[in-house]
């Protein structure tokens, strides 16, 4: 495969600030959250999920192994950085003024507790949940004869050709041990003078090795028996001569974080293929510990990895939660789970033998998951196979693994296409997935490019562009989410196809200035990061406090996944003070402190927690009547602002205006079932309901209201469609 040489390119960014942003002694009385805080205080919201018996049993499951992934990315990234931080002592306050120490010091306060909670409610609610249900889980002290003997067999045959013992002493030196991998500390000691030589030992346990174990035999309960517990048991194996004193399962979490100066990379995909190798030696940033074990080997492991006290946590086992997911996957029990739910298909779609004939005569809003992601897939396939077709231009943040996305841009270029990828080798945690792609498509014969040096391409477009009988014509798709028809089934996010002229011809411009040169495009139609996006919002947000100063109509509803930016959160403040209704639905961090007198009494923050997880981002501004909605991939964070490529697009079609101003939105701020509403301290509580209200979901609404457009549709279109 070629090197892929990038042009070095600057950008010029405005930090515009809104005309009423808080200055001089207001701008010390502002209140906000602790970004790192915030995000431990929502993954508390996934953990009521699990904690809530109002949820089908495995889906509990299910939401407790979420919270365990979601402390694993934290301390990866967040944390790591707040560290290196400590360490260097270059770390700047945070928003709320906090130092990295102190940070630290907060963060390990609120995710011992939170880790807590999550151990109990595995312990104390869902494991005798379960047992009801007849899936068992099993400690060595639970076996009986004949169990102990399968497990010792299963062992012998299936785990311990795989093990390799470490012993840990003077010709031994300590190993490295990959991230997040689970290995077994052992303490041996010599039966005939236990008093004088006692050792210390590590057995790694290789990945290919199953978590969770079925104990094979023949009764109705299912029993499972957790790995690491069977390597405890049996692990005497290994250490012939020796009596094992303790064993314990631990887990170590490194600095996972990428830091690559792309100004002077020749080759970015060499250098993060590079980089992903050098990860799994990253610093040590968190030890996860069974209780129990004793102070001398611990201190040694501690010693060994480098770590103080206060980043080790100890857990009442099993170790590592996410495993349980492999739970709900391998389980058939329907009845414990949400009923299945089969996105609607839009007949529509379908009247005409191409998708292109249909989004020629109108814009296409569709609402994932509750509507299906096929026609997506169908605008790249119909794409890559059509003859009129002459061009496609694709961005790839995240995909699948067998993406059909990527088969068809691979398709579309052997057939004579002119195919352009934008492929972000630096999405995180999928960096690896990412360079494959890369390097398949550019043997396919695909122009494969990164974008601007020094910004993450996070946007989510796609243009074709298409000869028709009037000339040429383009095709745009441009989307909240990424091209991954595997997770369009779990997240929520919105998708506009459309042929407008005015919008496609600036997101022709997008991939121009991100494959070319162009130092500052200009954008009337989309809001883009780093050009126009931070301002635009800025100039908005103040329009609203204008038109409100003057008595016309005005409010902000704004739905994300997270609201960190300082200016942005100053202007909401600003716009709150000039009168402004303000309803925010923030998914996971939130560093606005809601319904504090005389800075942000007007404006009101909620989330949402539920089967499936809100990605959408979704911005309206009142506009004194004339309402501006926005859609796309931005957060209101600075790095989304300044140092992503991201496109929020209007949405300019009437009708569907109307269905997420007096739909989406509506549905979302009713909802009194998965919601919880901010408070001022920064806690989470139930939205209240008022007396006779009825229970309300917004998710539940959609599925049901997805199901019935769908089924409507189906009316309309059958008489035009039936021969």
């Amino acid at each position: 495969m070629s090197s892929v040489k990038r042009p070095k390119r600057s950008v010029k960014i405005t930090a515009a600030v809104g005309s009423r942003a808080l200055t001089g002694s207001a701008a010390g009385r502002r209140h906000y959250f602790n970004r790192e805080l915030s995000y431990v205080a929502f993954n508390r919201r996934v953990l009521e999920q699990a904690q809530s018996p109002a949820n089908p049993l495995l889906e509990r499951v299910k939401f407790l192994s979420i919270v365990s992934s979601n402390l694993d990315e934290f301390f990866e990234i967040r944390v790591a950085g707040l560290q290196q931080q400590q360490d260097s002592q270059a770390g700047e306050p945070s928003i709320d003024g906090l130092t990295p120490k102190e940070q630290l010091k907060q963060i390990r306060g609120a995710v011992e507790k939170l880790v807590r909670d999550q151990y109990r409610c595995w312990h104390e609610l869902l494991v005798p949940a379960l047992a009801k249900e007849g899936i068992a889980f099993l400690t060595p002290t639970d076996l009986d004869a004949q169990q102990r003997g399968w497990m010792e067999n299963y062992f012998a045959t299936n785990v311990l050709p795989v093990l390799t013992p470490l012993a840990i002493d003077q010709a031994h030196p300590f190993p490295q041990l990959g991230n997040k991998t689970m290995n077994v500390l052992l303490t041996l000691e010599n039966p005939e003078t236990p008093e004088l030589e006692s050792h210390l030992a590590i057995l790694p346990v290789p990945r290919s090795l199953p978590r969770l174990i079925l104990i094979e035999g023949e009764t109705k309960v299912q029993q499972f028996v957790f790995l690491s517990d069977i390597i405890k048991l049996c692990a005497g194996a290994l250490f012939p001569g020796y009596t094992i004193r303790s064993a314990h399962a631990f887990r170590v979490t490194r600095n996972s974080d990428l830091y690559i100066d792309e100004e002077e990379v020749e080759n970015l995909l060499k250098k993060i293929e590079e980089e992903l190798r050098n990860l799994r030696r990253g610093a040590a940033v968190r030890l996860e510990i069974e209780d129990g074990v004793d102070e001398v080997s611990f201190q040694a492991l501690c010693r060994h990895l480098d770590l103080s006290p206060e980043n080790v946590f100890r857990t009442r086992g099993p170790l590592n939660l996410l495993r349980l997911m492999g739970l709900y996957e391998r389980t058939d029990r329907p009845d414990l789970k949400y009923t299945p739910f089969v996105p609607a298909e839009m007949p529509f779609l379908r009247a005409k033998p191409l998708l292109f004939d249909v989004i020629r005569e109108r814009d296409v809003l569709l609402q994932h998951p509750y509507e299906s992601f096929t026609p997506v897939v169908d605008f790249i396939e119909q794409a890559a196979t059509d003859a009129s077709v002459l061009a496609i231009k694709q961005t790839l943040y995240r995909t699948s693994g067998d993406s059909p996305i990527v088969r068809s841009l691979i398709e579309a270029s052997r057939l004579g296409k002119q195919v352009t990828a934008l492929v972000e080798l630096k999405a995180r945690f999928d960096e690896a997935n990412n360079i494959k792609w890369a390097r398949e498509l550019e043997e396919a014969g695909v122009h494969v490019v990164f974008g601007l040096v020094g910004h993450k391409t996070h946007c989510k477009c796609s243009l074709v562009v298409r000869q028709e009988s009037d000339g040429l014509r383009r095709y745009v798709h441009l989307g909240t989410g990424n091209y991954n028809p595997k997770t369009a089934r779990l997240y929520t996010d919105l998708s506009l196809l459309t042929a407008e002229p005015g919008l496609t011809a600036e997101v022709a411009q997008l991939f121009n200035a991100l494959t070319g040169f162009g130092r500052t495009p200009e954008f009337k139609h989309l809001l883009v990061a780093p050009f126009n996006l931070h301002a635009r919002i800025q100039e908005l947000i103040a329009a609203e406090a204008a038109h409100a100063a003057a008595g016309r109509p005005a409010r902000i509803i704004a739905k994300m996944n997270k609201l960190v930016d300082p200016v942005t959160i100053d202007n909401l403040y600003a716009a709150s003070q000039a009168g402004v209704q303000v309803d925010l639905i923030v998914r996971a961090t939130c560093c606005l402190a809601p319904g504090i007198k005389g800075q942000s009494e007007n404006i009101r923050v909620r989330n949402l927690v539920g089967r499936y997880l809100e990605h959408a981002r979704i911005y309206y501004f009142e506009n004194g009547g004339s309402p501006h909605v926005f859609a796309g991939s931005a957060d209101w964070m600075t790095r989304n602002f300044f140092r992503r490529v991201e496109a929020l697009f209007p949405i300019r079609d009437a009708e569907l205006r109307r269905r997420i101003v007096g739909d989406i939105l509506p549905a979302e701020l009713r909802d009194n079932v998965d919601a919880r509403r901010l408070q001022s301290d920064a806690a989470y509580v139930p939205v209240p309901r008022a007396e006779g209200e009825m229970v309300f979901s917004a998710q539940s609404y959609f599925m049901m209201e997805a199901t019935a457009r769908a089924q409507a549709a189906v009316e309309i279109v059958a008489p035009l469609t039936t021969p």
